[in-house]
């Protein structure tokens, strides 16, 4: 997807704002209608490409599902943010506009690539189900972050389309359902390109989704059972990496054990989030071990630095080798400590300079094995559980669990195996949320900026939103 930018500059950027999105206040900016645009399967391809990469964007930050939960302290550079000092307001609170903005092309495309001749409906349905999976991972993004949000299905196209309020967490969720199921059926079978949805990547997301059913909103055992066959499906053709450090090696890219990742390069993509825990090329010159950090003369900015509690779950266990793949300690030749580092997503060298172009990966082999686990855990199958967090706990050289079998403790074990295996993979907030709700833990004990407060588990929406939106609640609490 080298020219994906070339596509995106040419062919998305004509209806990225023609819509007037009345709901998040967008000004219609161009005279270009939907009718002029939609004429034939390329116009449906490139428009997709566009997509894929406003998605890239919204699932390149830290923000949402890092930056509140437990894994950073502050680094040597800038410091954190509302979100994880847990002071968020409606004064300050993220918008979520970009997300709607993605929802929004994803409703375009939905509408009108049915009035367009393909050279087979094949080719038609796998863009809509690619369509339908983004638009389902988003809504379940924005359902994970704020609970209740608006349901925008059908695109905007006028400033005379109502404004919606809030729906209720059990509606946005069953639009999630509809949505990835409809991607499923729509999915060819087969092997697929990883850096685009695939009928594996839906059979993943559906699975994560009824967890977060199953647990969050209260459902039932049978959505625990499905999340089981799912991950057994999503799991079939991959393997796991050997060799841990693979899995997001630049040389390795699309590996064995990836499922579904978006696509980074240098030359098309800059900024990826892992560089906010990443130093500057000067504040390491001194160390020791400075050839083994991944540091950058530009583009690096270590606001955040590994937490204690992350080199704490990892020090359990001596021989795990998720160590030192997974951060580092830059050391003076006196061996006092210069700073603590990330080293799982390490980007390339060009130039003399890198580059954090490493992969976003948004499901893998790993996460299909542990999500089993956990669904088996919630069941009260323990037994089977442990067989399956085994598999995670092998590959890292650790030996297979020996605590209890009670549900209380395999559940906690399997949670602190996520918090090492998906260190900086954009999953911890969410299993904190997952596990509290199901009463595993007590998040407001496990997350330190946490503890005495009674901060909302959702966040709140800007006040500005409300205010161009009377039909718009508060999330409750704030």
């Amino acid at each position: 997807m080298k020219y994906l930018i070339k596509i995106y500059t040419l062919a998305f950027a004509i209806l990225l704002f023609s819509s007037c999105e009345k709901l998040l206040d967008l000004d219609n900016v161009s005279d270009i209608t939907n009718a002029d645009y939609w004429e034939s399967q390329g116009d449906v391809e490139s428009y997709l490409l566009g997509i894929y990469s406003e998605y890239r964007n919204l699932n390149n930050t830290l923000t949402y599902f890092e930056d509140r939960g437990d894994s950073f302290v502050p680094g040597m550079e800038g410091g954190p943010s509302n979100a994880w000092n847990q002071n968020l307001t409606p004064q300050n609170a993220t918008n979520w506009i970009d997300f709607y903005e993605v929802i929004q092309h994803c409703n375009l495309l939905i509408k009108y690539s049915g009035g367009i001749t393909f050279s087979s409906e094949a080719d038609k349905n796998k863009l809509l189900a690619e369509a339908y999976f983004i638009r389902a991972h988003t809504y379940f993004s924005l359902l994970r972050i704020w609970g209740e949000v608006p349901l925008e299905i059908e695109p905007t196209e006028n400033d005379t389309k109502e404004m919606l309020p809030r729906s209720s967490a059990d509606d946005v969720m069953n639009q999630v359902l509809a949505d990835v199921s409809q991607a499923i059926e729509f999915f060819p079978e087969g092997a697929t390109e990883k850096s685009r949805a695939s009928k594996a990547a839906a059979y993943a997301l559906k699975a994560d989704v009824l967890l977060w059913k199953a647990k969050v909103l209260k459902g039932s055992s049978s959505e625990l059972e499905e999340v089981i066959s799912l991950a057994d499906k999503a799991s079939q053709g991959h393997s796991l990496e050997e060799n841990f450090g693979n899995i997001f090696s630049n040389e390795n890219k699309k590996g064995k054990e990836v499922i579904f990742s978006l696509y980074f390069h240098r030359d098309e993509k800059d900024g990826h989030y892992s560089s906010r825990l990443k130093p500057r090329d000067i504040f390491v010159q001194d160390a020791v071990n400075r050839d083994e950090i991944a540091f950058a003369r530009s583009g690096a900015r270590s606001q955040y630095a590994p937490s204690s509690k992350l080199q704490e779950a990892f020090a359990e266990n001596p021989t795990d080798v998720r160590t030192d793949q997974s951060y580092i300690v830059a050391l003076t030749e006196g061996n006092s400590v210069i700073g603590v580092f990330d080293n799982k997503m390490r980007g390339s060298v060009n130039a003399g300079n890198r580059y954090y172009d490493s992969d976003i990966v948004i499901y893998r082999l790993a996460e299909m094995i542990l999500f089993k686990a956990e669904a088996l855990a919630a069941l009260n199958r323990t037994d089977e559980a442990i067989v399956e967090l085994n598999k995670i706990r092998n590959r890292a050289q650790i030996g297979d669990y020996t605590g209890s079998t009670s549900k209380a403790a395999v559940e906690q074990a399997i949670l602190q195996e996520r918090f090492r295996e998906f260190y900086l993979e954009l999953k911890r907030w969410p299993d904190l949320v997952r596990f509290h709700t199901a009463g595993s833990i007590d998040i407001y004990d496990e997350v330190p900026n946490l503890s005495g407060k009674s901060v909302p588990l959702f966040s709140p929406i800007p006040q500005t939103e409300i205010d161009k939106n009377p039909s718009l609640s508060q999330t409750d609490g704030y």
